[in-house]
């Protein structure tokens, strides 16, 4: 199992760290570990993947520049950390474990794991 939290309601401009534990068992050194979000009424987004080996594919478009992800396999966790936040950043934010890593993009329906979410606004 994958478990987010960090979520929370935040200003425009603000910033937050998410993470993402791998429980039950689940070791993501295993795995290239991938950030989604889906804002209200719209499918899942693409955010940035991380492989075991150092490599990184940040592929969405919106947020290249704001967000970055990161991982700590020593703690079973990874990150992301999210900057100067807009109000279209709002949404669902989920992690995903998958054994196939692509500089392309770690697509959502190629995760062998998947979080519940935990959920972010930005709002004044």
């Amino acid at each position: 199992q994958l478990v987010e939290s960090g979520g929370d309601l935040v200003q425009p401009g603000g910033s937050l760290r998410l993470s993402c534990v791998g429980s039950g068992g689940l070791m993501i050194d295993s795995y290239a570990i991938a950030w989604f979000r889906q804002a209200p009424g719209q499918d899942p987004e693409g955010i940035s993947c991380a492989d075991n080996r150092g490599n990184v594919a940040n592929y969405g478009d919106s947020v290249k520049g704001r967000f970055s992800i990161s991982r700590e396999d020593t703690k079973n966790t990874a990150y992301l950390q999210m900057n100067n936040l807009k109000p279209e950043d709002t949404g669902i934010y989920y992690c995903g474990a998958t054994r196939i890593y692509s500089d392309n993009g770690c697509g959502w329906y190629s995760m062998n794991y998947r979080g519940k979410g935990t959920p972010v606004t930005v709002s004044s």
